[in-house]
Protein backbone atom coordinates (compact mmCIF):
# COMPACT_ATOMS: atom_id res chain seq x y z
CA UNK A 1 0.00 0.00 0.00
CA UNK A 2 1.15 3.54 -0.60
CA UNK A 3 1.19 5.83 1.60
CA UNK A 4 -0.87 9.25 1.56
CA UNK A 5 1.53 11.65 -0.44
CA UNK A 6 0.62 14.36 1.99
CA UNK A 7 1.22 12.88 5.00
CA UNK A 8 4.15 10.80 3.76
CA UNK A 9 5.84 14.41 2.70
CA UNK A 10 5.09 16.34 5.95
CA UNK A 11 6.84 13.50 7.37
CA UNK A 12 9.92 13.07 5.07
CA UNK A 13 10.15 17.13 5.59
CA UNK A 14 11.02 15.96 9.76
CA UNK A 15 12.79 13.06 9.43
CA UNK A 16 14.34 12.37 5.99
CA UNK A 17 13.65 8.80 5.34
CA UNK A 18 11.40 8.27 7.31
CA UNK A 19 8.70 6.15 6.48
CA UNK A 20 4.96 5.65 6.98
CA UNK A 21 3.42 1.92 7.15
CA UNK A 22 -0.27 0.88 7.13
CA UNK A 23 -0.12 -0.85 11.07
CA UNK A 24 -1.72 -3.26 12.79
CA UNK A 25 -2.90 -1.99 16.36
CA UNK A 26 -2.21 -4.93 18.91
CA UNK A 27 -4.97 -5.94 20.59
CA UNK A 28 -7.52 -4.31 18.17
CA UNK A 29 -8.89 -5.08 14.50
CA UNK A 30 -7.90 -1.83 13.14
CA UNK A 31 -4.73 -0.21 11.50
CA UNK A 32 -3.25 2.75 10.75
CA UNK A 33 -1.05 5.20 8.94
CA UNK A 34 2.30 5.33 11.57
CA UNK A 35 5.80 5.89 11.33
CA UNK A 36 7.84 2.76 10.64
CA UNK A 37 8.96 1.23 13.58
CA UNK A 38 12.68 0.99 11.58
CA UNK A 39 12.58 4.73 11.57
CA UNK A 40 12.90 5.00 15.42
CA UNK A 41 15.79 2.69 15.68
CA UNK A 42 18.48 5.22 15.08
CA UNK A 43 20.16 8.40 16.59
CA UNK A 44 18.29 11.52 14.99
CA UNK A 45 20.70 14.16 14.42
CA UNK A 46 20.16 17.57 16.02
CA UNK A 47 18.62 19.27 13.25
CA UNK A 48 15.70 16.36 13.17
CA UNK A 49 15.72 16.44 17.10
CA UNK A 50 14.68 20.29 16.78
CA UNK A 51 12.34 20.17 14.17
CA UNK A 52 10.76 17.27 16.10
CA UNK A 53 10.04 19.56 19.02
CA UNK A 54 8.91 22.12 17.41
CA UNK A 55 6.39 20.18 14.98
CA UNK A 56 5.52 16.69 16.73
CA UNK A 57 4.27 14.64 14.12
CA UNK A 58 1.96 13.02 16.65
CA UNK A 59 -0.50 12.34 14.30
CA UNK A 60 1.57 9.28 12.67
CA UNK A 61 1.71 7.77 16.60
CA UNK A 62 -0.89 5.61 18.35
CA UNK A 63 -0.20 7.06 21.81
CA UNK A 64 -1.35 4.57 24.79
CA UNK A 65 -4.67 6.50 25.97
CA UNK A 66 -5.77 6.39 22.27
CA UNK A 67 -5.08 2.47 21.94
CA UNK A 68 -6.73 2.31 25.42
CA UNK A 69 -10.01 4.04 24.74
CA UNK A 70 -10.25 2.07 20.82
CA UNK A 71 -9.68 -1.15 23.02
CA UNK A 72 -12.51 -0.04 25.49
CA UNK A 73 -15.14 0.71 23.03
CA UNK A 74 -14.38 -2.83 21.01
CA UNK A 75 -15.00 -4.45 24.29
CA UNK A 76 -18.21 -2.11 25.44
CA UNK A 77 -19.52 -0.85 22.22
CA UNK A 78 -23.26 0.09 24.09
CA UNK A 79 -21.03 3.46 25.07
CA UNK A 80 -21.16 4.60 21.47
CA UNK A 81 -23.52 2.58 19.59
CA UNK A 82 -26.50 4.59 18.15
CA UNK A 83 -24.92 8.16 19.59
CA UNK A 84 -23.60 11.31 18.56
CA UNK A 85 -19.42 11.24 19.02
CA UNK A 86 -16.80 14.04 18.86
CA UNK A 87 -13.55 12.95 19.21
CA UNK A 88 -11.28 15.61 21.02
CA UNK A 89 -7.66 16.23 19.61
CA UNK A 90 -8.01 13.23 17.16
CA UNK A 91 -4.77 13.06 16.44
CA UNK A 92 -4.39 9.88 14.34
CA UNK A 93 -8.20 9.63 14.79
CA UNK A 94 -8.03 6.11 16.39
CA UNK A 95 -10.62 6.99 19.35
CA UNK A 96 -12.47 8.27 16.96
CA UNK A 97 -12.44 5.18 13.60
CA UNK A 98 -12.60 2.87 16.80
CA UNK A 99 -16.31 4.48 17.61
CA UNK A 100 -17.55 4.12 14.33
CA UNK A 101 -16.82 0.42 14.12
CA UNK A 102 -18.62 0.44 17.40
CA UNK A 103 -22.04 1.73 15.82
CA UNK A 104 -21.81 5.54 16.52
CA UNK A 105 -24.61 6.97 14.63
CA UNK A 106 -22.00 9.86 13.74
CA UNK A 107 -18.59 10.38 14.70
CA UNK A 108 -16.70 13.76 14.56
CA UNK A 109 -12.98 14.05 14.37
CA UNK A 110 -11.81 17.09 16.33
CA UNK A 111 -8.45 18.56 15.51
CA UNK A 112 -6.56 22.36 15.22
CA UNK A 113 -3.96 20.47 13.13
CA UNK A 114 -4.52 20.56 9.47
CA UNK A 115 -2.01 17.32 9.53
CA UNK A 116 -3.87 15.37 11.80
CA UNK A 117 -7.15 15.81 10.08
CA UNK A 118 -5.41 14.50 7.40
CA UNK A 119 -4.45 11.41 9.03
CA UNK A 120 -7.56 10.92 9.98
CA UNK A 121 -9.38 10.96 6.61
CA UNK A 122 -6.49 8.08 5.48
CA UNK A 123 -7.00 6.66 8.51
CA UNK A 124 -10.48 6.36 7.99
CA UNK A 125 -10.25 5.68 4.66
CA UNK A 126 -7.96 2.35 5.71
CA UNK A 127 -10.69 1.24 8.13
CA UNK A 128 -13.30 1.56 6.03
CA UNK A 129 -15.43 3.70 7.83
CA UNK A 130 -16.70 7.58 7.41
CA UNK A 131 -15.90 10.51 10.03
CA UNK A 132 -17.28 14.32 9.92
CA UNK A 133 -14.24 16.58 10.16
CA UNK A 134 -13.78 19.58 12.59
CA UNK A 135 -10.67 22.14 13.26
CA UNK A 136 -12.45 24.10 15.74
CA UNK A 137 -14.23 22.61 19.10
CA UNK A 138 -15.60 25.33 20.61
CA UNK A 139 -17.77 26.22 16.66
CA UNK A 140 -19.27 23.15 17.07
CA UNK A 141 -23.44 22.84 18.54
CA UNK A 142 -24.29 21.29 22.43
CA UNK A 143 -25.28 18.34 20.08
CA UNK A 144 -23.26 14.99 20.92
CA UNK A 145 -24.06 12.52 23.27
CA UNK A 146 -20.08 11.58 23.99
CA UNK A 147 -17.23 13.70 23.93
CA UNK A 148 -14.07 11.05 23.78
CA UNK A 149 -10.87 12.38 24.96
CA UNK A 150 -7.40 10.64 24.68
CA UNK A 151 -3.58 12.13 25.55
CA UNK A 152 -4.83 15.60 25.54
CA UNK A 153 -3.96 16.39 29.49
CA UNK A 154 0.28 16.17 28.98
CA UNK A 155 -0.34 19.86 28.97
CA UNK A 156 -1.81 21.40 31.74
CA UNK A 157 -2.98 24.63 30.51
CA UNK A 158 -5.74 21.94 29.30
CA UNK A 159 -7.13 21.09 32.32
CA UNK A 160 -10.03 23.76 31.72
CA UNK A 161 -11.18 22.11 28.55
CA UNK A 162 -12.68 19.29 31.08
CA UNK A 163 -15.94 21.51 32.02
CA UNK A 164 -15.99 22.64 28.39
CA UNK A 165 -16.48 18.97 27.25
CA UNK A 166 -19.65 18.86 29.23
CA UNK A 167 -20.48 22.24 27.05
CA UNK A 168 -20.65 20.04 24.08
CA UNK A 169 -21.49 16.57 25.11
CA UNK A 170 -23.60 15.34 28.01
CA UNK A 171 -20.90 12.92 28.67
CA UNK A 172 -17.20 12.85 28.28
CA UNK A 173 -14.82 9.98 28.01
CA UNK A 174 -11.39 11.05 29.71
CA UNK A 175 -7.90 8.69 29.08
CA UNK A 176 -4.98 9.84 30.09
CA UNK A 177 -1.50 8.42 31.16
CA UNK A 178 -0.03 11.84 32.60
CA UNK A 179 -1.66 13.45 35.20
CA UNK A 180 -0.69 11.80 38.18
CA UNK A 181 -3.03 14.04 40.56
CA UNK A 182 -6.49 14.17 38.69
CA UNK A 183 -8.60 16.05 40.63
CA UNK A 184 -11.99 17.12 39.11
CA UNK A 185 -15.25 17.03 40.95
CA UNK A 186 -17.38 15.61 37.72
CA UNK A 187 -15.17 13.27 36.29
CA UNK A 188 -14.78 9.28 38.25
CA UNK A 189 -12.06 7.15 37.27
CA UNK A 190 -13.47 4.03 35.88
CA UNK A 191 -10.54 1.63 35.35
CA UNK A 192 -6.81 2.09 34.90
CA UNK A 193 -5.33 -0.72 31.69
CA UNK A 194 -1.78 -1.21 30.56
CA UNK A 195 -1.00 -0.34 26.76
CA UNK A 196 1.94 1.82 25.36
CA UNK A 197 2.36 3.71 22.21
CA UNK A 198 2.60 2.20 19.22
CA UNK A 199 5.34 2.01 17.62
CA UNK A 200 6.70 1.61 20.72
CA UNK A 201 8.58 4.46 22.53
CA UNK A 202 9.99 2.69 25.13
CA UNK A 203 8.43 5.12 27.48
CA UNK A 204 8.71 4.80 31.15
CA UNK A 205 6.49 2.13 33.05
CA UNK A 206 4.37 5.14 34.53
CA UNK A 207 3.13 6.12 31.10
CA UNK A 208 1.98 2.54 29.95
CA UNK A 209 -0.60 2.75 32.96
CA UNK A 210 -3.65 4.94 31.29
CA UNK A 211 -6.87 5.79 33.62
CA UNK A 212 -10.30 6.17 32.07
CA UNK A 213 -12.37 9.06 33.52
CA UNK A 214 -16.05 9.55 33.09
CA UNK A 215 -18.41 12.48 33.67
CA UNK A 216 -21.85 13.87 33.03
CA UNK A 217 -23.65 16.76 32.08
CA UNK A 218 -26.20 15.75 34.77
CA UNK A 219 -23.90 15.30 37.64
CA UNK A 220 -22.12 19.04 36.24
CA UNK A 221 -25.41 20.54 36.61
CA UNK A 222 -26.48 19.26 39.93
CA UNK A 223 -22.57 20.73 41.33
CA UNK A 224 -23.49 23.46 43.89
CA UNK A 225 -21.97 26.67 41.72
CA UNK A 226 -19.04 27.42 44.05
CA UNK A 227 -17.84 23.73 43.30
CA UNK A 228 -18.62 24.68 39.43
CA UNK A 229 -16.12 27.60 39.50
Amino acid sequence: MTPPPELQQALGQLLGDARLSATPLPGTDLSLWLIDADNMDRAFSPEETRRILEEPPYWCFCWASGLVLARWLAERPEWVRGKRVLDFGAGSGVAAIAAAHAGAREVVACDLDPLALAACRANAELNGVTLGYSADFFAEADRFDLILVADVLYDRANLPLLDHFLDRGREALVADSRVRDFAHPHYRRLEALEACTWPDLAEPAEFRRVSLYHATREAHARAPAAVQA
